[in-house]
């Protein structure tokens, strides 16, 4: 059977339905917190109340995408989901050095230890102390993917170590890899690393990559048979929406490799905490602007709901 591994349990890949592909939803306290305040996002009664209006919009799954200590909860997931019935995938992983301290093991640990500490989220179950302190205490809910950023084209030697454990723990177990580009950036060097060390491109995806909307750079990207995750869409300023351009110019073209989330990772951005636009934006106004530009239902359904089950599936092979 084909499988997603959400927060409460493996479902048939076919169950996923209407899928944001990156989002934020628990943010607890720490070092990226501390540095970055704004980035906040620690309440189950918000998370509930903004994701029963997306269930109510017609949403039914998302994508966590904050890795191991940094800011990860994996149990308030867990509540958020059971009272909300929206499933959600929680990530193993690691996420740039600018947030964790200057001494966080992800700074020292090996390619192996570090792809031991993936796999058992992965296989037995996250840390309850989300790999904070010395001790670990492992729940039964699993991490459903792995999470990995690099800061640009250059990919230092820590992310290189990195990505390598995420490979590692790919190819051991079948998990999906989602990336973090710093604005997009970076896009080739990652699939290239990554191709490198035995990964299923089919099982990437990029998140964030039209924050560099030149076209040709896209299907550059999308040659290569990874997945793209644009969340800029109510970001734009600018008299045209670059994002939207983006999807029905290459929607045709590379119709299974396009998915939408917001990334939306500030409480300024959910109507729970009293912020604009809310996480339903994409299933009412982008829809809406998609569709006035002549995306079709089929269209429409392959970016929300096929797309998103295919790429976020455990490789059987």
């Amino acid at each position: 059977m084909s499988f997603v591994r959400t927060i409460l349990g493996d479902i048939p890949s076919d169950e996923l339905g209407v899928c944001y592909a990156h989002e934020h939803i628990i943010i607890d306290n720490n070092v990226a917190t501390m540095r970055f305040p704004d980035f906040y996002l620690p309440s189950v009664e918000n998370g509930i109340e903004e994701l029963a209006r997306f269930h109510k919009d017609g949403g039914r799954a998302m994508v966590d995408s904050m890795p191991c200590d940094s800011g990860r909860n994996a149990l308030k997931l867990a509540e958020i989901s059971k009272a909300t019935n929206v499933h959600i995938l929680c990530p193993t992983g690691v996420h740039l050095g600018k947030y964790y301290d200057d001494g966080h093991w992800s700074h020292h640990y090996s390619v192996d230890r570090l792809s031991e500490l993936f796999i058992a989220d992965i296989q037995e179950g996250i840390d309850r102390f989300d790999y904070s302190g010395p001790c670990v205490e492992r729940i039964s809910n699993r991490a459903g993917l792995i999470k990995i950023a690099s800061g640009g084209v250059e990919i230092t030697e820590r992310n290189r170590r990195i990505f390598e454990a995420a490979a590692i723990a790919h190819v051991d177990t079948g998990a999906p890899i989602l990336t973090h580009t710093e604005e997009g950036k970076g896009a080739m060097e990652q699939v290239a690393l990554l191709s490198s060390h035995g990964v299923d491109l089919r099982k990437v995806v990029l998140s964030h990559t039209d924050r560099q909307p030149d076209i040709e750079y896209h299907r550059d990207i999308l040659q290569t048979g990874v997945r793209v995750e644009y969340d800029s869409a109510f970001r734009w300023k600018t008299e045209t929406n670059p994002t939207l351009d983006l999807v029905m110019e290459l929607i045709s073209d590379f119709p299974d490799q396009i998915m939408l989330g917001m990334d939306a990772a500030r409480p300024s951005y959910w109507k729970s905490y009293g912020g604009a636009p809310g996480l339903s934006y994409l299933l009412n106004e982008f829809s809406q602007m998609m569709r006035a530009r002549g995306l079709s239902e089929q269209q429409w359904q392959r970016i929300f709901v096929s797309t998103p089950a295919d790429a976020y599936t455990f490789n059987n092979d």
